[in-house]
């Protein structure tokens, strides 16, 4: 048996089995240097870079702690955005199949507090949350830490600089004083070391490779003029034809003009920036990681937290000032052992950058021609994928085998002509193969002699609408 097979951790015989029928077979740097630490019940401080597998290093550890007989919160998971939230909240189901009846609650902003309050007052096992989210419960009375045991800080640098600082000392303060605290971030510089010294108990450091491997994500550099910089984005996707890509952007009026001159010239792109309706928000991230958009065009603030598998390509619109963002911008591609591609634009003022760049990661820029990039015959082809929005949700009690159900039967497709599933609280959003998502659509819709775009599901009628970039 391997110091890195999940059988030598001694867990117990359903756990392990679940474990290798979700895939897990052998543990990931990150999980060999931090699970026997979580085991023993030691605080930790574990400086990991994405996508490194640090969910299931500290899920494990805390599902295992849990007594599922006890429904009061016994675990509780602090990140920065809501869609890392989310991400954490569904992996922590996947890993809990192996122990039984656990519920998880996910507690963040952008959605109404009465269902939280409803889930939480049938009683939860674990918690993931923002900060901000969690500090209203608990102002409110309505989420109770006593008997709280394992505390987890996810991308506790990213919670830092997006200013969640004086909510996660709030949060603490509610929490017992005899817990383990999980804290995991990709850097940890001396004032974040500074800030959560009195969060932890004389915690084991761990740091596992923080970077990608140099032979992993191929990083090439293209110099532009001053001006072009649109036309050039616009070469490389023409050029690489990916499924899926995150074009970084310096500014919030940058995302939004580069979006639509993508989609002038054939793209399906859509624009992520801070202060989006979370409406908006929600629907764009459901769309790319469905593959109903192709280009994400992204500012860094925005897109904390989110983590698309799978992705093929980063483009460095503007080059950023700060190297340790160009590090967290490259490292979306080439995950979980997967290997990715960056590109980096450049007019000749941003060259000093990418001399940070290089003295940061040690590696000398690898300097390309535009030109040698074909750009084809100048179209863009669609994203393969198109999304349905139905106005029905968790509310209406949905679930994915109804939604499944009706769009292989009513709407004459097959199973592998639906793509992602997404379901909200109150809409629900199926990616369609495009090539015959309009069929299907007015398969359900009976041809409605009203004019009205309603779908048929469980014998019920739902307003439909199709989302597109």
């Amino acid at each position: 048996m391997s110091d890195t097979s999940f059988a030598s951790l001694q867990l117990a015989a359903p756990f392990l089995a679940n474990l290798d029928q979700l895939g897990y077979k052998e543990m990931t740097p990150v999980q060999a240097a931090t699970l026997p630490v979580v085991l023993q019940g030691r605080d930790l401080i574990a400086q990991a870079k994405t996508g490194s597998g640090k969910t299931a290093a500290f899920g494990i550890g805390m599902l295992l702690r849990l007594n599922p007989a006890l429904f009061a919160v016994q675990g509780m998971v602090l990140c920065p955005t809501r869609e890392l939230a989310d991400q954490v909240a569904g992996e922590l189901r996947r890993l809990a199949r192996g122990i039984g009846n656990v519920k998880i609650v996910t507690l963040t902003g952008g959605i109404p507090m009465r269902p939280q309050i409803a889930s939480l007052e049938f009683g939860a096992h674990i918690v993931v949350g923002t900060p901000g989210r969690v500090q209203d419960h608990l102002s409110k009375k309505t989420l109770d830490l006593a008997r709280l045991r394992t505390l987890v800080l996810d991308e506790a640098d990213r919670m830092t600089d997006m200013g969640f600082y004086d909510e996660i000392a709030a949060i603490v303060r509610e929490c017992p004083k005899h817990r383990q605290t999980l804290l995991f971030s990709a850097t940890y510089p001396d004032d974040i070391r500074q800030a959560t010294e009195r969060f932890l108990a004389d915690p084991e450091e761990v740091a596992v490779e923080t970077r990608h491997a140099q032979n992993q994500i191929d990083q090439q550099f293209y110099e532009i003029g001053f001006d072009g910089r649109d036309a050039a984005v616009a070469r490389v996707l023409r050029h690489y034809q990916p499924t899926s890509a995150i074009a970084f952007c310096n500014t919030k009026a940058r995302c939004r003009e580069l979006a639509e001159t993508l989609r002038a010239a054939g793209f399906t792109a859509r624009a992520l920036y801070g202060e989006m309706e979370q409406r908006d928000r929600d629907e764009t991230l459901v769309m790319f990681a469905n593959r109903s958009c192709t280009v994400l065009v992204a500012t860094d603030v925005a897109a904390r937290g989110i983590d698309i598998a799978g992705l093929e390509l980063v483009v460095n619109v503007d080059v950023s000032k700060d190297p340790e963002v160009h590090v967290h911008r490259v490292g979306r591609t080439g995950r979980a052992g997967e290997t990715g591609l960056a590109v980096t634009l450049a007019a000749p003022n941003e060259k000093r950058f990418v001399r940070l760049i290089e003295e940061m990661q040690g590696i000398e820029a690898e300097w390309y021609d535009l030109a040698s990039l074909d750009d084809g015959d100048g179209a863009a082809d669609p994203a393969p994928m198109v999304t349905l929005c139905i106005a029905g949700g968790k509310k209406d009690k949905l679930r994915p085998g109804d939604l499944l159900g009706a769009l292989t039967g009513d709407a004459g497709l097959v199973k592998e002509q639906v793509g992602k599933i997404n379901i909200f609280e109150f809409n629900a959003y199926v990616a369609l193969d495009r090539r015959v998502a309009q069929d299907a659509f007015d398969r359900l819709n009976g041809g409605n002699p009203l004019g009205v775009d309603f779908g048929t599901i469980k014998g019920r009628n739902f307003k439909m609408r199709f989302i597109d970039a």
